[in-house]
């Protein structure tokens, strides 16, 4: 019979190879990339019209570049899958007494909700968008956690997996409708660009701040 306490010595080679393939290559990619296409500044302004936002970080991420922002939420997602691969953690626990954390959620998390959809709302024309609400929004979850023992055990669960896919998701069907259109993956018609993006950040944003929130517990939801 074999050993299992072997299979980890045994995975080690083949998964040092792996990733050393793995680095070689993102390496060669990053060597053989060309010069940048002219002013990239006034690339972005050229282009800006056709964009469906006024905002050129905006522009930049969630039409011009949108694969970068589509790997970054993956990469997000990935993160908590591997938090949640080391093991369970309660969800369950007694919150910390204290005047400040019964009171303060009641006054900052209506203030954080709102500074949230203020910022994604803004991503379109000013400094803003889905990364920053959700951060924001994800600080109020935080709040509530330590403020109640009970309430993860409440929201955890099969909803809590949707509302973590659904940003990611939706954004992955988007680029897909794209295709089917005749267009590129994730290049939006200039009609439809406005409404997309924002429907896009604003799935992003619950996302982002339930996948925080989940990190702070610091494992997979369990008993």
């Amino acid at each position: 019979m074999t050993d299992n306490h072997d299979t980890p010595g045994a995975l080690r080679l083949p998964l040092v190879l792996l990733l050393s393939a793995l680095t070689a290559w993102l390496g060669f990619t990053v060597l053989g990339l060309g010069p940048a296409p002219g002013d990239i500044v006034k690339l972005v302004g050229t282009n800006l019209d056709a964009s469906g936002v006024s905002n050129p970080v905006t522009a930049v991420l969630l039409n011009f570049r949108g694969y970068d922002t589509l790997l970054e939420m993956a990469v997000l997602l990935l993160a908590l899958i591997g938090v949640w691969s080391l093991g369970e953690t309660p969800l369950r626990w007694e919150a910390a007494e204290g005047t400040v954390l019964m009171h303060l959620p009641r006054l900052l998390v209506p203030v954080l909700t709102m500074a949230a959809g203020y910022l994604l709302w803004n991503g379109a024309h000013a400094p803003g968008g889905a990364f920053q609400a959700g951060s924001v929004l994800g600080a109020a979850g935080v709040l509530l956690l330590l403020s109640s023992g009970d309430l993860a055990a409440r929201i955890m669960g099969l909803p809590l997996r949707v509302l973590l896919v659904t940003g990611l998701g939706l954004f992955v069907i988007a680029g897909l409708g794209m295709l089917t259109g005749g267009n590129q993956f994730l290049e939006y018609p200039l009609p439809l660009a406005a409404s997309m993006i924002l429907i896009i950040e604003a799935t992003a944003t619950l996302s982002i701040a339930a996948t925080l929130a989940a990190l702070f517990l610091g494992g997979r939801p369990g008993g």
